[in-house]
Protein backbone atom coordinates (compact mmCIF):
# COMPACT_ATOMS: atom_id res chain seq x y z
CA UNK A 1 0.00 0.00 0.00
CA UNK A 2 1.23 3.46 -0.90
CA UNK A 3 2.02 5.47 2.23
CA UNK A 4 0.79 9.08 2.17
CA UNK A 5 2.79 12.09 3.33
CA UNK A 6 2.39 12.21 7.11
CA UNK A 7 1.36 15.87 6.83
CA UNK A 8 -1.78 15.06 4.82
CA UNK A 9 -4.72 12.69 5.27
CA UNK A 10 -7.16 11.04 2.92
CA UNK A 11 -10.69 9.86 3.72
CA UNK A 12 -12.99 8.25 1.17
CA UNK A 13 -16.62 7.16 0.88
CA UNK A 14 -17.92 4.82 -1.82
CA UNK A 15 -21.65 4.47 -2.45
CA UNK A 16 -23.18 1.77 -4.64
CA UNK A 17 -26.85 0.75 -4.95
CA UNK A 18 -28.05 -2.25 -6.93
CA UNK A 19 -31.64 -1.39 -5.98
CA UNK A 20 -33.67 1.06 -3.91
CA UNK A 21 -36.52 0.69 -1.41
CA UNK A 22 -39.75 0.21 -3.43
CA UNK A 23 -41.77 1.48 -0.46
CA UNK A 24 -40.45 5.01 -0.80
CA UNK A 25 -40.09 4.76 -4.59
CA UNK A 26 -43.73 3.74 -5.13
CA UNK A 27 -43.13 0.21 -6.38
CA UNK A 28 -40.00 0.97 -8.42
CA UNK A 29 -36.93 -0.86 -7.11
CA UNK A 30 -34.47 0.52 -9.70
CA UNK A 31 -32.66 -2.81 -10.00
CA UNK A 32 -29.13 -2.55 -11.39
CA UNK A 33 -26.33 -5.06 -11.60
CA UNK A 34 -22.87 -3.63 -11.07
CA UNK A 35 -23.16 -0.62 -8.74
CA UNK A 36 -21.99 -2.42 -5.62
CA UNK A 37 -19.04 -3.78 -7.61
CA UNK A 38 -18.20 -0.23 -8.72
CA UNK A 39 -18.18 0.97 -5.11
CA UNK A 40 -15.98 -1.87 -3.95
CA UNK A 41 -13.52 -1.30 -6.80
CA UNK A 42 -13.32 2.42 -6.00
CA UNK A 43 -12.76 1.54 -2.35
CA UNK A 44 -9.92 -0.79 -3.38
CA UNK A 45 -8.26 2.04 -5.34
CA UNK A 46 -8.64 4.36 -2.35
CA UNK A 47 -7.11 1.85 0.06
CA UNK A 48 -4.22 1.19 -2.32
CA UNK A 49 -3.43 4.91 -2.23
CA UNK A 50 -3.55 5.15 1.56
CA UNK A 51 -7.07 6.50 2.15
CA UNK A 52 -9.15 5.52 5.17
CA UNK A 53 -12.02 4.11 3.12
CA UNK A 54 -15.66 3.25 3.78
CA UNK A 55 -18.36 1.80 1.52
CA UNK A 56 -22.15 2.10 1.81
CA UNK A 57 -23.91 -0.53 -0.27
CA UNK A 58 -27.60 -0.65 -1.26
CA UNK A 59 -29.73 -0.83 1.93
CA UNK A 60 -26.94 0.82 3.96
CA UNK A 61 -26.76 3.73 1.50
CA UNK A 62 -29.49 5.71 3.23
CA UNK A 63 -29.72 9.49 3.33
CA UNK A 64 -28.71 9.54 7.00
CA UNK A 65 -25.71 7.27 6.53
CA UNK A 66 -24.44 9.18 3.51
CA UNK A 67 -24.89 12.60 5.14
CA UNK A 68 -23.33 11.45 8.43
CA UNK A 69 -20.33 9.96 6.63
CA UNK A 70 -19.66 13.14 4.64
CA UNK A 71 -20.06 15.34 7.73
CA UNK A 72 -17.67 13.11 9.68
CA UNK A 73 -15.12 13.39 6.87
CA UNK A 74 -15.41 17.18 6.88
CA UNK A 75 -14.60 17.22 10.60
CA UNK A 76 -11.52 15.06 10.15
CA UNK A 77 -9.82 16.95 7.32
CA UNK A 78 -7.91 20.23 7.24
CA UNK A 79 -6.29 22.31 4.50
CA UNK A 80 -4.10 20.09 2.31
CA UNK A 81 -6.09 16.91 3.06
CA UNK A 82 -8.29 15.11 0.52
CA UNK A 83 -11.76 13.56 0.44
CA UNK A 84 -12.59 10.99 -2.28
CA UNK A 85 -16.33 10.39 -2.87
CA UNK A 86 -17.78 7.97 -5.43
CA UNK A 87 -21.38 7.14 -6.31
CA UNK A 88 -22.78 4.39 -8.53
CA UNK A 89 -26.54 4.14 -8.94
CA UNK A 90 -29.51 5.83 -10.52
CA UNK A 91 -29.61 9.54 -11.19
CA UNK A 92 -32.92 11.37 -10.88
CA UNK A 93 -34.39 14.85 -11.07
CA UNK A 94 -36.77 16.96 -9.01
CA UNK A 95 -38.33 20.36 -9.76
CA UNK A 96 -36.13 23.35 -8.92
CA UNK A 97 -38.18 25.32 -6.38
CA UNK A 98 -35.52 27.75 -5.10
CA UNK A 99 -34.49 29.12 -8.50
CA UNK A 100 -30.85 28.04 -8.48
CA UNK A 101 -30.92 26.13 -11.79
CA UNK A 102 -30.24 28.02 -15.03
CA UNK A 103 -31.24 25.35 -17.57
CA UNK A 104 -34.56 25.55 -19.40
CA UNK A 105 -36.01 22.49 -17.66
CA UNK A 106 -35.46 24.01 -14.18
CA UNK A 107 -34.69 20.68 -12.52
CA UNK A 108 -32.44 19.72 -9.62
CA UNK A 109 -30.31 16.62 -10.12
CA UNK A 110 -30.40 13.83 -7.54
CA UNK A 111 -28.74 10.61 -6.47
CA UNK A 112 -31.28 7.86 -5.78
CA UNK A 113 -30.23 6.65 -2.33
CA UNK A 114 -31.91 3.65 -0.75
CA UNK A 115 -34.65 5.38 1.25
CA UNK A 116 -35.02 8.67 -0.71
CA UNK A 117 -33.40 10.93 -3.27
CA UNK A 118 -30.47 13.18 -2.35
CA UNK A 119 -30.51 16.58 -4.06
CA UNK A 120 -27.37 18.07 -5.60
CA UNK A 121 -27.88 21.29 -3.60
CA UNK A 122 -27.63 19.24 -0.42
CA UNK A 123 -24.31 17.79 -1.52
CA UNK A 124 -22.87 21.25 -2.16
CA UNK A 125 -24.06 22.41 1.25
CA UNK A 126 -22.18 19.48 2.81
CA UNK A 127 -19.10 20.40 0.79
CA UNK A 128 -19.32 23.88 2.34
CA UNK A 129 -18.50 22.27 5.71
CA UNK A 130 -15.02 21.31 4.45
CA UNK A 131 -12.27 23.80 5.21
CA UNK A 132 -10.66 25.93 2.52
CA UNK A 133 -7.65 24.10 1.12
CA UNK A 134 -9.24 20.64 1.33
CA UNK A 135 -9.28 18.77 -1.98
CA UNK A 136 -12.41 16.81 -2.94
CA UNK A 137 -12.59 14.38 -5.88
CA UNK A 138 -16.06 13.09 -6.80
CA UNK A 139 -16.76 10.29 -9.29
CA UNK A 140 -20.41 9.72 -10.20
CA UNK A 141 -21.35 6.77 -12.42
CA UNK A 142 -25.00 7.71 -12.91
CA UNK A 143 -27.19 9.77 -15.19
CA UNK A 144 -30.15 12.14 -14.96
CA UNK A 145 -33.52 11.50 -16.59
CA UNK A 146 -35.98 14.20 -17.61
CA UNK A 147 -35.59 14.77 -21.34
CA UNK A 148 -37.70 13.18 -24.07
CA UNK A 149 -34.57 11.63 -25.61
CA UNK A 150 -33.63 9.87 -22.38
CA UNK A 151 -37.11 8.60 -21.67
CA UNK A 152 -37.39 7.16 -25.17
CA UNK A 153 -34.04 5.41 -24.79
CA UNK A 154 -35.07 3.86 -21.47
CA UNK A 155 -38.33 2.55 -22.95
CA UNK A 156 -36.59 1.10 -25.99
CA UNK A 157 -34.00 -0.64 -23.81
CA UNK A 158 -36.80 -2.18 -21.75
CA UNK A 159 -38.37 -3.62 -24.91
CA UNK A 160 -35.09 -4.99 -26.24
CA UNK A 161 -34.69 -8.47 -24.75
CA UNK A 162 -31.08 -8.69 -25.99
CA UNK A 163 -30.00 -5.67 -23.92
CA UNK A 164 -27.39 -6.81 -21.40
CA UNK A 165 -27.08 -3.54 -19.52
CA UNK A 166 -29.66 -1.07 -18.33
CA UNK A 167 -29.46 2.68 -17.97
CA UNK A 168 -28.75 4.34 -14.66
CA UNK A 169 -31.61 6.82 -14.92
CA UNK A 170 -34.86 6.96 -12.99
CA UNK A 171 -37.76 6.83 -15.51
CA UNK A 172 -39.91 9.97 -15.70
CA UNK A 173 -43.17 8.31 -14.69
CA UNK A 174 -41.56 6.86 -11.55
CA UNK A 175 -39.89 10.18 -10.74
CA UNK A 176 -43.28 11.86 -10.86
CA UNK A 177 -44.95 9.24 -8.65
CA UNK A 178 -42.17 9.41 -6.07
CA UNK A 179 -42.30 13.20 -5.94
CA UNK A 180 -46.10 13.37 -5.65
CA UNK A 181 -46.21 10.74 -2.91
CA UNK A 182 -43.47 12.48 -0.89
CA UNK A 183 -43.99 16.08 -1.94
CA UNK A 184 -43.93 17.68 1.50
CA UNK A 185 -40.60 15.99 2.27
CA UNK A 186 -38.95 16.97 -1.01
CA UNK A 187 -40.42 20.48 -1.07
CA UNK A 188 -38.90 21.22 2.33
CA UNK A 189 -35.51 20.63 0.66
CA UNK A 190 -36.26 22.12 -2.76
CA UNK A 191 -37.64 25.38 -1.30
CA UNK A 192 -34.79 25.81 1.18
CA UNK A 193 -33.24 29.20 0.36
CA UNK A 194 -30.09 28.28 2.30
CA UNK A 195 -29.36 25.74 -0.46
CA UNK A 196 -29.87 28.23 -3.30
CA UNK A 197 -26.27 29.46 -3.46
CA UNK A 198 -24.65 26.41 -1.88
CA UNK A 199 -22.61 25.63 -5.00
CA UNK A 200 -21.09 29.13 -5.03
CA UNK A 201 -20.21 29.09 -1.33
CA UNK A 202 -17.97 26.01 -1.32
CA UNK A 203 -14.51 26.90 0.02
CA UNK A 204 -12.80 23.56 -0.66
CA UNK A 205 -11.53 22.65 -4.14
CA UNK A 206 -13.97 20.17 -5.67
CA UNK A 207 -13.29 18.23 -8.86
CA UNK A 208 -16.17 16.19 -10.28
CA UNK A 209 -15.95 13.60 -13.05
CA UNK A 210 -19.32 12.13 -13.99
CA UNK A 211 -20.19 9.16 -16.19
CA UNK A 212 -21.89 11.19 -18.91
CA UNK A 213 -23.10 14.63 -20.04
CA UNK A 214 -26.47 15.94 -18.81
CA UNK A 215 -28.25 14.98 -22.05
CA UNK A 216 -26.79 11.45 -22.08
CA UNK A 217 -27.33 8.13 -20.31
CA UNK A 218 -24.85 6.05 -18.28
CA UNK A 219 -24.86 2.31 -18.89
CA UNK A 220 -24.82 -0.37 -16.23
CA UNK A 221 -22.85 -3.54 -17.01
CA UNK A 222 -22.10 -7.13 -16.10
CA UNK A 223 -19.00 -6.47 -14.00
CA UNK A 224 -18.94 -2.65 -13.73
CA UNK A 225 -20.77 0.36 -15.05
CA UNK A 226 -19.41 1.40 -18.45
CA UNK A 227 -17.75 4.53 -17.04
CA UNK A 228 -16.26 2.74 -14.02
CA UNK A 229 -15.04 -0.15 -16.16
CA UNK A 230 -13.25 2.24 -18.51
CA UNK A 231 -11.80 4.14 -15.54
CA UNK A 232 -10.37 0.91 -14.14
CA UNK A 233 -8.86 0.06 -17.52
CA UNK A 234 -7.17 3.46 -17.76
CA UNK A 235 -6.05 3.34 -14.13
CA UNK A 236 -4.20 0.05 -14.79
CA UNK A 237 -3.93 -0.90 -11.12
CA UNK A 238 -2.13 2.35 -10.36
CA UNK A 239 0.21 2.50 -13.37
CA UNK A 240 -1.51 5.59 -14.82
CA UNK A 241 0.88 8.53 -14.44
CA UNK A 242 -1.05 11.50 -15.89
CA UNK A 243 -3.04 14.21 -14.13
CA UNK A 244 -6.81 14.45 -13.57
CA UNK A 245 -7.55 16.12 -16.91
CA UNK A 246 -5.49 13.52 -18.76
CA UNK A 247 -7.26 10.80 -16.76
CA UNK A 248 -10.63 12.17 -17.88
CA UNK A 249 -9.44 12.43 -21.50
CA UNK A 250 -8.16 8.84 -21.56
CA UNK A 251 -11.40 7.51 -20.07
CA UNK A 252 -13.44 9.52 -22.60
CA UNK A 253 -11.36 8.41 -25.59
CA UNK A 254 -12.93 4.95 -25.93
CA UNK A 255 -16.41 5.70 -24.61
CA UNK A 256 -19.32 5.28 -27.10
CA UNK A 257 -19.73 8.03 -29.70
CA UNK A 258 -23.23 8.34 -31.15
CA UNK A 259 -24.29 10.02 -34.37
CA UNK A 260 -25.87 12.68 -32.15
CA UNK A 261 -24.27 13.96 -28.90
CA UNK A 262 -27.11 12.58 -26.79
CA UNK A 263 -26.60 9.09 -28.21
CA UNK A 264 -23.07 8.67 -26.87
CA UNK A 265 -21.63 8.58 -23.37
CA UNK A 266 -19.00 11.23 -22.72
CA UNK A 267 -17.77 11.70 -19.14
CA UNK A 268 -18.06 15.24 -17.83
CA UNK A 269 -15.31 17.18 -16.02
CA UNK A 270 -15.96 20.29 -13.97
CA UNK A 271 -14.85 22.08 -10.83
CA UNK A 272 -16.61 23.78 -7.93
CA UNK A 273 -15.27 25.96 -5.15
CA UNK A 274 -11.75 27.36 -4.95
CA UNK A 275 -9.68 26.88 -8.09
CA UNK A 276 -6.68 24.64 -7.44
CA UNK A 277 -4.52 23.94 -10.48
CA UNK A 278 -1.96 22.07 -8.37
CA UNK A 279 -4.70 19.64 -7.33
CA UNK A 280 -5.86 19.13 -10.91
CA UNK A 281 -2.25 18.58 -11.96
CA UNK A 282 -1.72 15.65 -9.59
CA UNK A 283 -1.84 11.96 -10.40
CA UNK A 284 -5.41 10.93 -9.47
CA UNK A 285 -6.07 9.90 -5.88
CA UNK A 286 -2.77 11.26 -4.57
CA UNK A 287 -2.97 12.07 -0.86
CA UNK A 288 0.30 13.99 -0.47
CA UNK A 289 0.07 17.64 -1.48
CA UNK A 290 2.81 20.21 -2.09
Amino acid sequence: MMQPNEATKGISLHIGLNFVDPVHYQGWDGELNACEADAEDMKAIAESRGFVAQSLLTSNATRKNVIDSIVNASKGLVSGDIFFLSYSGHGGQLPDLNGDETDLEKLDETWCLYDAEFVDDELYKLFFQFQAGVRIIVLSDSCHSGTVTKERAIKEAAKDKTTKAGYRAMPNRDALKVYRANQSFYDSILKDDTLKDARNQVRASVLLISGCQDEQLSLDGVFNGLFTGMLLRVWQNGDFAGNYKEFHEEISKDMPKGEKPEEGQTPNYFTVGTENSAFEGQVPFTIAFP
